[in-house]
């Protein structure tokens, strides 16, 4: 029987098209802050546009805690998650989202970051979980996967781990690295640690450190994952047991602090799911936000690796700008950096407030730097710098093309 046909899906004209992750074993070990030594080290990443002969039109796009190499375009082979299934995705993407790349609003001919003019470059970070070496990887020493057994990291290792992976490409220096929340901790990372490799950084919604509450949130849904009895101290890997139930705990406190509480209440009130009353149960959700967290829930734990999110959520509380590189100081853990740089951070997002934002600003204008911040009022608290693309884009089109 010969099979139906099936055509090639219409992509937009600013739509980087079809892309198909890559891989790179890295030759040589890289030195991590904890003192062990990594080797090897596999790197997933994805590239959009079209290298200069002179190899200086690179951007370096970092991703937040739960993303991966595939930002933009759409995926030649079907994911078994998506990673725009936050907030408001089915309203942005309807049915298309599950092979779009997690910044694909971003990148591409005459978006922000434009593919017409720009190399954008990808990678999953180290610790990942998806295509990177990370706790789910096969330790050589064993021959099994590492579990907890993995080293514990930090964003200056990623940020090292992405500057080996571009050195085996041939790439000396970046045009920009860009990115949200923890991709805007690795894109300050990179200002400080390689300074004179680095033309500008685009650093959205992020810190120099994350708040005292970031903090505790973070330990929350942590404990949840590693209070799961599936969790079996890291090793659960070929058990046929995963700590399911508390990945989704995690997922759903790490959601709600992405979220703003206006944004909440004009999504869902206080509607109820099921039925025009109560029904007296308290193991199924009545109201439509409990339903939203559970989606969220069982959506995450599909795609994502408890321990990933273990080491990426414990490296993003550990970075402090201050304490690493300054003595304290955050303008002398700045000094050295020649970057310019365009700092964008959202009114609502009470993770990382505009004040972390306006505390780099301060900091950098302090030392002569050239620095640009921009607040912009949104209702959608942490969430903007994956919803609100249209009003980043201009912003960071200009801020680009003035260098």
């Amino acid at each position: 029987m010969i099979p139906p046909m099936v055509s090639a899906p219409t992509l937009p004209a600013d739509s980087v098209g079809i892309v198909e992750t890559q891989y790179l074993d890295l030759p040589e070990p890289v030195e991590l802050d904890c003192g062990q030594t990594l080797h090897p080290i596999r790197v997933a990443y994805e590239t959009y546009g079209t290298l200069s002969p002179e190899r200086d039109n690179v951007i370096l796009v970092c991703h937040a805690l739960s993303g991966d190499a595939h930002a933009a375009g759409l995926s030649k082979t079907p994911p078994q998650g998506s990673t725009r299934d936050g907030f408001a995705a089915a309203d942005r993407d309807g049915t298309a989202g599950k092979g779009l790349g997690w910044w694909d609003g971003m990148i591409g001919p005459g978006k922000a970051f434009d593919t017409d003019r720009f190399f954008v470059i990808s990678t999953n970070l180290l610790g990942g979980c998806r295509g990177t070496t990370g706790p789910s990887s096969i330790n050589p020493a064993t021959g099994e996967p590492y579990g907890s057994d993995f080293p514990v990291i930090t964003v200056a290792d990623m940020v090292r781990t992405e500057r080996a992976f571009l050195d085996a490409l041939g790439i000396e220096r970046l045009a920009a690295v860009a990115g949200g929340s923890l991709g805007g901790m690795q894109a300050l990372e990179w200002a400080i640690l390689f300074p004179d490799q680095v033309d500008a950084i685009v650093v959205i919604a992020s810190t120099h450190a994350l708040h005292p509450q970031g903090v505790a949130w973070n330990a929350i849904a942590r404990d949840a994952i590693m209070r799961d009895p599936a969790w079996q101290g890291g090793h659960y890997y070929g058990t046929g047991r995963a700590p399911h139930a508390g990945m989704g705990v995690a997922r759903m406190v790490g959601h709600v602090t992405y979220l703003s509480a206006p944004a909440l209440n004009d999504k869902f009130g206080r509607r109820l799911q099921f039925a025009d009353d109560i029904r007296h149960t308290i193991t199924e959700p009545e109201f439509e936000v409990e339903s939203y967290l559970r989606h969220q829930a069982d959506s995450f734990v599909k795609r994502f690796d408890a321990n990933t999110y273990l080491y990426t959520s414990r490296a993003l509380t550990y970075f402090d700008l201050a304490r690493q590189h300054g003595g304290g100081s955050l303008e002398r853990a700045l000094e050295h950096v020649s970057a310019r740089t365009l700092l964008i951070a959202f009114s609502s997002d009470w993770l990382y407030p505009p004040s972390a934002s306006e505390e780099i600003e301060e900091a950098l204008g302090a030392l002569g730097k050239p620095v640009e911040l921009q607040v912009i009022d949104a209702p959608y608290g942490h969430d903007c710098f994956l919803i609100e693309e249209a009003r980043q884009t201009p912003i960071i089109r200009r801020f680009l093309a003035d260098g």
